[in-house]
């Protein structure tokens, strides 16, 4: 809003006013403006205001002349194009969207109905005061997206892809902000704007990675807008395309023990999408079992013994790709009590590594013989270090016999050469 006085006199004021209105009016205007200005006291002082209005399209936006001071002067209300729409009461214009509201001294209110995008502008309020004073009002209008409209690059996606996904908000204004979501998770697009004749439109674009937990999740293009109120909103659900996930339920024996003698019934369950067409049942790196019968999803083994140990596999395959879940079977001895300890299902994607508990055992027992080892080294050196060589009295000179005969004359003669060697003194 702005106000100033205006450089013309009241004259030519009142010819502006009366230029605008119809002919059988001219007359009419002219005589109130000249009797206003009679009436019309001097003074200085700016007393006329009004507001700026904004307006959404279609609805209602009401105009108002005010002045402060009121001293009975003449209030006139001017459109875009200076021509008068009132002259106090009065209505020169021929549109009939314009409605008084309020007339008095103080004030002239004025609607304009059904408001449109050519209706933006700046409003003139006059006060014929001598000098004449004018204050503009600037009315917005604000239009909310024509279309929203959201498109998916791929209708049925394959997990792991990325796809293009694109939402449209169409002759707008101002330009609206685009929002994007992924179920309750919100994500980050980037977007365009075109300006087209005052209108603009917003293209947003996200790039979004596909996972089998995205199926059936929609896809949401919100959009933020002065004149939308509440959530302006369209959405599309991902159909997302996944391989199989694999389970081996046991059905019997209920107590989860596999001993001699028992049945054993296993159930695989294979889950994706589209639904696996293919679900077998292996024996890893051995033959199945020949009493084993196989009936679709089911492996039915009876009258279990130790031959039957080993790995049993389901897998299970569509148009996306396969998997495979791993069972572990142990058969145990008619008196055994206890849970096993290896008992379970294993499952996961082809070259899966299945965990086995000797190896904890083989660990152990490879770290107590490196330990004796070194024991027996360790001491071996010790004994080498402190070895002596011992000889008898007896066995002196018998080292350097040539056999074990001579050995012993000789030890022998050594012991008779001492008593011979003897001497008596007189």
């Amino acid at each position: 809003m702005a106000s100033a006085v205006l450089p013309s006199g009241s004259r030519s004021a009142a010819a502006a006013a009366t230029a605008a209105a119809p002919p059988g009016l001219r007359l009419r205007l002219l005589l109130l403006l000249l009797c206003a200005a009679a009436l019309v006291p001097t003074g200085n002082g700016q007393n006329l205001f009004t507001k700026d209005v904004t307006v959404i399209e279609g609805e209602v936006a009401t105009i108002s002349c005010q002045v402060n001071k009121s001293d009975d002067s003449v209030i006139q209300l001017l459109n875009p194009n200076r021509q008068t729409i009132y002259f106090r009461d009065f209505r020169p214009l021929k549109d009939s969207r314009f409605q008084l509201l309020n007339f008095s001294s103080s004030e002239l209110k004025v609607s304009l109905t059904n408001v449109s995008i050519s209706d933006e502008g700046r409003y003139f309020c006059q006060l014929y005061t001598d000098p004449p004073q004018e204050s503009y009002t600037t009315i917005t209008v604000l239009v909310p997206p024509r279309n929203l409209m959201i498109d998916i690059q791929k209708d049925t996606a394959v997990e792991g892809e990325e796809i293009e996904v694109n939402c449209t908000a169409m002759a707008s204004k101002p330009a609206t902000t685009i929002r994007w979501f992924k179920g309750n998770k919100e994500l980050k697009g980037k977007s365009e704007v075109e300006e087209w004749s005052d209108m603009y439109t917003v293209t947003s674009q996200l790039m979004l990675k596909v996972h089998k937990e995205d199926d059936g999740v929609p896809v949401i293009c919100q959009v933020e807008h002065p004149a939308v109120t509440g959530n302006l909103q369209t959405q599309r659900y991902l159909e997302v395309q996944y391989k199989p996930q694999v389970h081996i339920q046991m059905t019997y024996p209920l107590q989860g023990l596999t001993r001699e003698g028992d049945a054993l019934e296993l159930t695989c369950e294979a889950i994706g999408k589209p639904q696996p067409v293919m679900v077998t049942w292996v024996r890893v790196d051995d033959e199945m079992p020949q009493h084993a019968v196989l009936s679709g999803p089911n492996l039915f083994i009876n009258n279990l013994n130790k031959t039957d140990n080993g790995t049993y596999r389901c897998e299970a395959s569509n148009t996306v790709g396969k998997a495979h879940s791993d069972y572990m079977l142990y058969v145990y001895d008619t008196t055994a009590t206890t849970e096993p300890a290896v008992h379970d299902s294993r499952a996961g994607e082809e070259g899966s590594i299945r965990a086995v508990d000797h190896a904890v055992i083989g660990g152990v027992v490879a770290v107590v013989v490196f330990a004796m080892l070194c024991l027996l080294i360790i001491l071996g050196r010790y004994f080498a270090r402190h070895k002596g060589t011992y000889f008898t009295h007896e066995a002196k000179g018998a080292d350097d016999a040539a056999d074990a005969d001579t050995a012993i004359i000789n030890a022998e003669g050594g012991q008779n050469n001492s008593e011979e060697k003897k001497e008596y003194f007189i």
